[in-house]
């Protein structure tokens, strides 16, 4: 039985996360699932290391860039992405997705504009 919960502070709210194998936030192989809803955005972004990236359910639009590209294609379920370790990409999705990410811990994402990090405090 998968255990969802709410996305971490650094994604905005409205996705849910899966931990199926490991602990994402520490050292080793870990292997999550994401379920994100339709017109989902994550801006661009980098990690430290490399990641994997499968298409399960719906479809995701992965593009590398330092801006999200709209025409970007969107990505069939049984699809496999291998996003390199500090490669700026961003996603983006058109209806309920459920992708499988695995790869080395800590999973860590980095904005490359900070406005864009959902947990950062906004000053007004």
């Amino acid at each position: 039985e998968i255990k969802w919960q709410d996305v971490p502070p650094k994604f905005i709210k409205g996705a849910q996360i899966a931990v199926l194998l490991g602990d994402p936030e520490k050292a080793g192989m870990f292997i999550i699932r994401f379920k994100l809803p339709a017109n989902y955005k994550v801006a661009p972004h980098t990690h430290p290391k490399q990641e994997h990236v499968t298409v399960l359910r719906g479809g995701l639009a992965i593009g590398m860039g330092t801006k999200v590209d709209m025409t970007t294609p969107v990505m069939p379920p049984g699809t496999f992405f291998d996003t390199p370790a500090n490669k700026p990409h961003f996603v983006f999705t058109k209806e309920e997705t459920i992708t499988e990410v695995s790869g080395m811990g800590p999973f860590e994402l980095t904005y490359l504009h900070p406005e864009d990090d959902p947990s950062r405090p906004h000053s007004h």
